[in-house]
């Protein structure tokens, strides 16, 4: 049976609108084309791996994290019992000091102390061939010092070169020098006139180098770096820039377990660096935070001293009236007082004392922060609260203020550096403020309630005689103000042994250290991946690409299942010059596969008693359609059977060419009358075979196609010859087959692999469905076989080649993969 035919059994209308249809993606062909195209995938596995290695070795810059432990004791929460503490009242958690450091440990004051202090601004790497590394200062044989009253240039890249001896030569770069320069004294930019690029310099430790645009001296490192370098390329930054660079690499975090231990981290490109900031950054806050207590804490005793000096005369004033009422007025006993009233209004009115007392010295807070007396603060716990954001934003305060006149030396009011400092002490102005309107809130509420309560104690007073409740009224008032006293006494005994026993309430737990930590970052191996994922990929995407865009037809299964037409045989690639392949190579893989369509042409067709007219077509012109029936001719002469070949194709005159026939006359001219059938038929060097031609082209080629006059010459040559073969014109193009089909035994429809559009197959397809076109099928030309062996139907196209079948194969080279599958073959089969 013809390949393909049995798929005609059994058609149905609901599959009918199946045929012509091709699938959107051929898998098959795409894994074909993967593996076809092998050596790109290994080309860019190699170019891959190449970019990978160098990114990692030239590119990659290393990130690298340390981090610091501390413990925080808050000695301030043992001062207040719970009752009295303004957190217990909130019911905030005890970790205030924790949050004030970290607000401070990424403040901008603390960090642009460090800047400052440490020349943070100067940043040190080195440049290899491709690559520069970041450094550490300690990295470098000397220190770059700037001259802060001079102007710098920021940005600027100085190379440094060690000479010898104590001799560095300064290179500068070829172009960038600026006229725009930073004055690290009132952190701002400033112009100057224009100069000329400043020649290369050869300086000695600590001899100046002077330029319009720079003004710095080289300091000797005193530890002696373990690498020596060929060169240090250093470049200055903004104090801003350095600041801003830095908080954004600090990290601050707590204990899960232990929340007063502090984990402090930093990242970096250069590992020592971020240890060396980390140790300098705690060591600074501690004797700030040292400072500030020592200094707080005296402020507030010396508060507290005054205050009870106050109260002290007070209190000696009170107790002299008292003892005058007693000997004035005999006043010594009371009969039948209430003790247990009068005690609870005692102890009333000592909350109450303690309470006024704590609100005046929250007066006192307040009017430091609104007159800026920073240097008289006392401590919030003089007040009875302890607040790390109060803390916190008090100190920002403070730095801002100190801020704001430095700038106000430089800077007009209106400016705006002047309105942006403006800006953040209103901010901190309105936390301080908040922390302590909330704390005055809480008093206030607290005395209302004690009011509220020592009013409704002293109801039963009222009963006493005028001269009794005299002398009450003045021994409540001498109870109240020995209340205050007391109060105010203990609170001055705390302060007095914080002062004794003060010390740093920071305590390093795990110093930052170079333990030899490997970078966090970036993922070098997964970028590695990426990258050569990235270009395995790149040739994937094009061939998927490709074949989704790919409208040609590649697959003869594809074709066959598509189609439903039945497929008479597969012809592979013409190596020949001409098209008489059949002639010139009989013995070719090509040759033996028209000979297998000279045989499946039969089936197309069971009537085997009269001659056959068979029509060779396709879609479009260059399919092979003229190939196809040259050669099919050809092998039917060969198998003497009387065969003539007519050109049809009026239009694109060709067969002439290929057996030196003169086309001055041909089937054109007979049927418009000018010749007779004797006239335009041709002898070939093939005694059974004769070729008539298309002759001149006419101007009315589909008239004389469908003419009476060429069914009746088609007729006269079916008494004169076994077959006739017609090379008709692309269906595609006209419509001059489809009527020549009609009175045709067989029709062959030519597609040409990887040539043919799919959607040209849809008409043919749909015409031979409906029954419009009867004895079709295909034949499958140019196709080339990769693989080495049949392509698995047998339609008369190469039984293998390598074995010696055909012409070509003592030319045959074994295809790599094939012989890889051999060999693993045969050392399965032994």
């Amino acid at each position: 049976m013809i390949p393909g035919k049995e798929a005609l059994v059994g058609k149905n209308e609901p599959q009918k609108e199946k045929y012509g249809s091709f699938a959107l993606f051929d898998i098959e062909h795409f894994l074909r084309r993967v593996l076809r195209n092998w050596y790109w995938f290994l080309l860019m596995l190699f170019f891959g791996y190449a970019v990978s290695w160098f990114y990692g070795k030239y590119y990659a810059q290393n990130i690298y994290a340390s981090d610091l432990k501390l413990s925080i004791s808050n000695n301030t929460a043992s001062y207040f019992t719970p009752s009295q503490s303004i957190n217990f009242i909130w019911g905030q958690s005890g970790n205030q000091d924790g949050i004030y450091l970290k607000k401070m440990l990424l403040s901008r004051s603390h960090n642009e102390f460090l800047v400052n202090e440490l020349d943070l601004f100067v940043n040190y790497s080195t440049k290899g061939i491709i690559k520069s590394t970041y450094l550490d200062k300690n990295d470098s044989p000397v220190f770059l010092e700037i001259d802060r009253k001079h102007l710098q240039q920021v940005n600027y890249p100085i190379t440094i070169t060690p000479k010898g001896g104590n001799s560095y030569q300064i290179s500068l770069p070829e172009e960038g020098q600026s006229n725009h320069l930073y004055s690290y004294d009132v952190e701002g930019f400033q112009n100057i006139e224009s100069f000329g690029r400043p020649a290369n310099k050869t300086i000695k430790v600590n001899e100046w180098y002077t330029t319009p645009n720079l003004r710095f001296k080289l300091v000797p490192n005193l530890v002696s770096p373990s690498i020596k370098f060929e060169n240090i390329i250093v470049s200055l930054s903004t104090v801003n820039d350095a600041v801003n660079g830095i908080v954004s690499t600090v990290g601050v975090d707590f204990d899960k377990e232990i929340s007063t231990i502090m984990i402090i981290s930093k990242k970096g490109f250069n590992l020592n660096n971020t240890v060396n900031f980390l140790n300098k950054s705690v060591t600074e806050l501690q004797k700030k935070r040292f400072n500030d207590k020592i200094k707080v804490d005296q402020n507030t005793e010396q508060y507290l001293k005054n205050s009870l000096g106050d109260i002290r005369r007070k209190l000696d004033s009170s107790a002299a009236y008292l003892n005058y009422l007693k000997v004035s007025e005999k006043l010594y006993d009371i009969t039948n007082r209430d003790e247990k009233s009068l005690q609870k209004i005692k102890d009333l009115e000592a909350r109450k004392a303690d309470i006024l007392s704590k609100m005046n010295s929250l007066s006192s807070i307040r009017n430091s922060v609104e007159t800026q007396s920073f240097d008289r603060m006392i401590s919030p716990s003089a007040a009875g609260f302890d607040d790390g954001l109060f803390t916190a934003s008090v100190s920002e305060l403070k730095a801002l203020y100190l801020k704001k006149r430095e700038l106000a030396s430089i800077y007009t009011p209106n400016s705006e550096p002047i309105k942006e400092i403006n800006r953040l002490i209103s901010e901190a102005k309105a936390n301080s403020s908040g922390s302590l309107r909330n704390v005055h809130t809480v008093y206030s509420t607290e005395l209302n309630k004690i009011d509220q309560q020592i009013a409704e104690a002293s109801t039963d007073l009222t009963t006493y005689p005028d001269k009794q409740r005299k002398y009450l009224d003045a021994e409540r008032g001498y109870n109240m103000i020995e209340a205050t006293y007391n109060s105010l006494l203990g609170r001055q005994n705390e302060s007095q042994m914080r002062l004794a026993t003060n010390q740093s309430d920071i305590t390093v737990i795990d110093p930052a250290k170079n333990l030899g930590q490997g970078p966090i970052g970036p993922n070098v191996k997964g970028t590695k991946m990426m990258i050569i994922i990235g270009f395995l990929a790149f040739p994937f995407v094009l061939i998927l690409l490709g074949s989704l865009f790919d409208s040609k037809i590649r697959n003869i299964k594809e074709l066959v299942s598509a189609t439903r037409i039945p497929l008479l045989g597969v012809i592979g690639n013409n190596n020949n010059e001409n098209m008489l392949t059949v002639i010139n190579t009989p013995k070719s893989s090509v040759a033996e596969a028209f000979r297998g369509i000279r045989a499946n042409v039969r089936f197309l067709s069971g009537e085997d008693d009269r001659s056959k007219v068979i029509l060779v077509t396709s879609s479009i012109g260059g399919e092979g359609k003229t190939y196809i029936s040259i050669n099919l001719a050809s092998v039917l002469g060969l198998s003497d059977k009387k065969t003539i070949l007519l050109g049809m194709d009026l239009r694109k005159p060709k067969i002439f060419g290929d057996f030196n026939i003169d086309n001055k006359l041909g089937i054109s001219n007979y049927l418009t009358g000018e010749t007779t059938i004797d006239q335009i038929i041709n002898k070939t060097n093939i005694p059974n075979l004769d070729v008539a031609t298309s002759g001149p082209i006419p101007p009315n080629p589909s008239e004389l196609l469908m003419s009476d006059r060429n069914l009746k010459f088609i007729e006269e040559l079916r008494k004169l010859y076994d077959f006739i073969i017609i090379d008709s014109p692309p269906v595609g193009l006209v419509a001059d087959s489809y009527e020549l089909m009609k009175h045709s035994d067989a029709n062959l429809y030519v597609v040409r692999h990887e040539y043919t559009e799919k959607y040209m197959l849809k008409m043919i397809t749909e015409k031979y469905h409906a029954n419009e076109i009867k004895h079709l099928g295909l034949v499958y030309n140019d196709y080339i076989i990769k693989q080495g062996y049949g392509y698995g139907y047998g339609y008369g196209y190469g039984y293998g080649y390598g074995y010696g079948y055909f012409d070509e194969d003592k030319n045959y080279k074994e295809p790599l993969l094939i012989k890889i599958r051999n060999k693993i073959k045969a050392i399965f089969n032994r």
